[in-house]
């Protein structure tokens, strides 16, 4: 089993067992709750140390784990929504979580450490006990996961590591009742083992908070379909096999890359892959996702597309991410911001136009002469002030989504709902996208999602007219041009916090330096950009 600091006869926790533990939570102030956080982990790693009889640290542990839940539920909320990678701050918040779970872990392997060493106190709780050691366990990679970042090698280790030893020991099957188990049904090893693995694998499919707890209750109904074996077979028109190596440091892997050892073990897809296509069929059939025992969150049409989404992420034969098996790919240059944006398609840094028109006069002349307004800087001039474009790595570069890792694993900080440029620098186009899904891969490299926004992007200058609070001052902004063959009109891509339905605003295109709009509606937005639609104004 995974080794222990040995126990301290100096060691002074503020309980000693159950009964004082409750006490002592009774009084736990959580107004504060960085301290309380503090003072909660370092209790429990002072306890963990105090020599105890294991049957009363195992009561205590279960005394504590209420208490735990909701600590650790409140301070993973300061992760939402953080650009990856990680400030310093944030990481240090993460650090902070996965610690107070092994804190939990290291409890309950002191308990399995009794039992191992023949405390017939804990004879009855054997099972109990590896539960609790796998699912802290589990919950630590879930830390990681929910703040998008791929589990370190160590962790991934120690969490095999234990359902290696629960699995030796026949206890894999056994139900365990867990009252903070949001279904209410008594869960097995084996059940938290694959459900962890299984989450894992979905973390590319951009999956909002809700759809990561409707896909987690979702798979401890469908425990039952699960089964590890050392062995495999499969035929050509099954739903392939997953492996994985118990003495690992990775997830799942595809069947192509498993090998001989003794340690790999085999998770048959095809009862997954048979329960969902039946759910996926009755619900086209009229049934409900309640009769499905698929929730109320989602109606029948949102059901089905998630339900596909994730059959095709677990049961059918497709390329792994950059990320999990590297390979050679072309590359793309990758700009952030409007006005990073502006400045690399216009080949010039954004400049606000004079008080007396949105074209200054040395523009209008240039575009009277030449037709368009002259570059002013070149790219080797567009680094030197500091508008910077980095080199990715393209794993799919589809007509409405594409796949990228970053190929350094230094750089700009990135979120959800960013606008961002894909540059190919063969073909020279631009195409700007909204990022769906980032992630942190263990190199440090950023792995992200785009959608793609539709049209060739043509850079633009916009001036509002007052309209309340709104901004007036001149910003850069991009033109998405009509696609008449998808019926797609012409939209503008504005920064955030200037849009208001009606409101006039004037435009400065380098074929038309003088156009007013009316802004219509808005048609999606993220966190720096709004697109919407718009009429010429009369």
């Amino acid at each position: 089993m995974l080794p222990l600091e040995p126990t301290d006869d100096l060691a002074s926790p503020a309980f000693k067992n159950a009964d004082s533990c409750t006490r002592w939570l009774s009084q736990f102030q959580l107004t504060n709750l960085s301290l309380a956080h503090g003072t909660l982990r370092a209790q429990l790693d002072e306890f963990n140390r105090f020599p105890l009889r294991g049957k009363d640290r195992l009561q205590t542990l279960e005394a504590l784990r209420e208490t735990v839940n909701i600590v650790q539920d409140d301070f993973s909320k300061r992760l939402f929504g953080k650009k990856l990678p990680l400030a310093d701050e944030d990481f240090t918040t993460l650090v902070a979580l996965t610690s107070l779970w092994q804190s939990m872990l290291n409890g309950y392997l002191r308990c399995m450490q009794s039992w191992d060493a023949g405390d017939t106190t804990l004879a009855s709780d054997a099972a109990l006990i590896s539960h609790r050691c796998l699912l802290y366990s589990g919950l630590q990679l879930g830390e990681f996961l929910r703040a998008g970042c791929e589990p370190d090698g160590q962790s991934w280790q120690r969490f095999h590591m234990i359902y290696a030893y629960i699995e030796e020991r026949g206890f894999q099957q056994t139900p365990v009742a867990d009252k903070f188990n949001r279904t209410g049904r008594p869960v097995s090893c084996l059940m938290l083992y694959v459900k962890s693995l299984l989450l894992h694998r979905a973390r590319l499919l951009s999956l909002t908070r809700v759809q990561w707890h409707i896909v987690d209750r979702w798979l401890e109904y469908w425990g039952d379909t699960f089964n590890i074996e050392p062995n495999c077979s499969m035929t050509r028109e099954d739903a392939p096999p997953l492996a994985v190596d118990l003495a690992g440091s990775r997830g799942l892997v595809s069947i192509h890359r498993a090998t001989s050892a003794a340690s790999m073990r085999f998770l048959a897809m095809v009862p997954l892959s048979k329960l969902i296509r039946v759910k996926t069929i009755l619900l086209l059939q009229g049934q409900t996702p309640q009769q499905n025992e698929l929730g109320d969150e989602l109606n029948s049409n949102d059901c089905i597309e998630l339900l596909n989404r994730l059959h095709a992420c677990w049961c059918e034969q497709r390329a792994e991410s950059l990320m999990d098996e590297p390979r050679d790919v072309p590359v793309a240059e990758l700009c952030f911001g409007l006005e990073n944006i502006y400045a690399h398609i216009s080949r010039k840094p954004f400049k606000a136009p004079s008080i007396a028109g949105i074209a200054d006069k040395e523009a209008q002349k240039q575009i009277e002469t030449f037709g368009r307004v002259l570059d002013q800087t070149d790219r080797h001039n567009l680094l030197e002030v500091g508008f910077l474009s980095e080199t990715w790595l393209v794993e799919d570069d589809g007509l409405l989504q594409g796949r990228l890792l970053r190929k350094l694993n230094t750089g700009e900080r990135l979120g959800l709902n960013q606008i961002v440029c894909v540059h190919n620098p063969e073909t020279k186009a631009y195409k700007v996208g909204v990022i769906s899904l980032v992630s942190v891969a263990r190199s440090g490299q950023l792995y992200i999602g785009v959608r793609y926004l539709p049209g060739s992007p043509q850079t633009m200058i916009v001036r509002g007219n007052s309209c309340g609070n709104l901004l007036t001052s001149a910003a850069a902004a991009l033109m998405l041009p009509e696609i008449p063959r998808l019926r797609i009109p012409a939209s503008i891509v504005l920064p955030r916090d200037w849009f208001q339905a009606g409101r006039r605003i004037d435009l400065a295109l380098k074929e038309n330096p003088n156009l007013s709009v009316i802004l219509g509606f808005s048609l999606d937005k993220g966190g720096d950009y709004e697109r919407v639609s718009f009429t010429p104004a009369s």
